[in-house]
């Protein structure tokens, strides 16, 4: 079986939605979209996601099933549950409310001062435990989304037992998942057995890329997945059209263009 997770295209945050530029990179991935052999299609009910698959969903001619669980990982640090030196992680990010407490944050973008010197966030178990999870709900939504993820793989004849998945009923199907990047980040861990503060400090996926995962079954009735490539553009590529920008940081901090 093979997954391929589309990140949207190219966001307007404020109408959840897409940028002329991410409505053009949507374009150019429905016209390379019947290349990938797509059999079932899955969407985020978010609308830039839905938005992008409703391009390809054109070309393919195929029903699509929404999914809530397949939101950007919606998990909030809460500031005002933190010690100062745990809201420093935070530091460039950081308001209040009229009141005078502090806003909750998205609990992965956080400063590179803090997390390389909390290596217990890329512990596959003791990120659990780390105090900037301990002041959010993302154990609990990392769980909600692993077990609806589990469940669907399932559903599709692979059952997870341990850190591997038994082979219930093996299938050549190839599913595609519109979605996002930091949920993508989750699922990827999931599948890795590592911690999901790995592959959403250390990946980027430019809007409209593709993530391409497939079974491996070396032995019978036991799969793994096997990552085949992370963030692929080939399709804007093709088209001439420059990646967004969307998903990094400055590549140089005197970069003030980009975002820091």
């Amino acid at each position: 079986m093979r997954l391929l997770f589309f990140r949207h295209g190219d966001p307007d945050y404020v109408v959840d939605g897409l940028t002329d530029k991410g409505k053009i990179e949507a374009g150019l991935l429905a016209e390379q979209i019947k290349s990938f052999g797509i059999d079932e299609v899955y969407q985020s009910p978010l609308g830039r996601a839905r938005d992008t698959a409703s391009f390809s969903l054109k070309e393919l001619g195929l029903p699509v099933t929404t999914f809530d669980w397949l939101m950007e990982f919606p998990a909030l640090f809460d500031p005002n549950k933190a010690s100062e030196e745990t809201r420093s992680a935070y530091k460039n990010e950081l308001k209040k409310e009229e009141g005078g407490a502090f806003e909750k944050r998205i609990v992965w973008d956080m400063m590179p001062s803090y997390y390389m010197n909390h290596p217990e966030l890329f512990d596959r178990n003791a990120w659990r435990r780390s105090e900037v999870v301990s002041s959010s709900n993302a154990a609990t939504v990392y769980d909600n989304v692993i077990k609806n993820f589990d469940g669907f793989l399932e559903e599709h004849g692979y059952k997870r037992d341990g850190d591997i998945y038994k082979v219930i009923e093996s299938n050549d199907k190839t599913i595609a998942l519109f979605c996002h990047f930091g949920i993508t980040c989750v699922m990827l861990s999931r599948l890795w057995n590592v911690s999901p503060f790995m592959p959403l400090q250390f990946l980027a996926m430019a809007p409209t890329s593709v993530t391409e995962v497939v079974t491996e079954e070396r032995e019978k009735g036991i799969a793994i997945f096997r990552t085949l490539r992370v963030g692929d553009i080939t399709h804007l590529t093709i088209g001439n059209e420059a990646p967004s920008f969307s998903a990094r940081f400055c590549e140089r901090f005197e970069n003030e263009e980009e975002r820091h």
